[in-house]
């Protein structure tokens, strides 16, 4: 199972969309899950071998610039090349049998 975790976090729905289909269209990762972490705060949750989830992380920081809009859309970004056993059991970002069933 590949260990790197990234996430990208913006605000409004439209522009989770667009980072989460840019990030699975970019790199061999697998899209675990997201965050609504407020009303119009989302994080998508990228998972894969540590250059992909970069690629990855970098394709969804690129596509939330291209969202139009006159407001800053983008919050924060970041790659962890190797997580803690323990953040998997804590944090929702591991892979369950919904995500594994589309790993190709």
């Amino acid at each position: 199972m590949p260990a790197a975790v990234g996430m990208v976090e913006v605000k409004g729905l439209p522009p989770a969309l667009a980072v989460a289909d840019a990030m699975v269209k970019a790199a061999c990762v697998t899209l675990v899950g997201y965050e609504k972490v407020s009303s119009a705060r989302y994080t998508m949750i990228v998972r894969g071998v540590v250059s992909e989830v970069q690629i990855s992380v970098a394709a969804g920081v690129d596509a939330v610039k291209r969202v139009n809009t006159e407001e800053k859309l983008l919050l924060s970004y970041h790659v962890i090349a190797s997580p803690d056993a323990n953040l998997d059991w804590v944090l929702p970002i591991r892979y369950n049998q919904a995500t594994e069933q589309f790993r190709v």
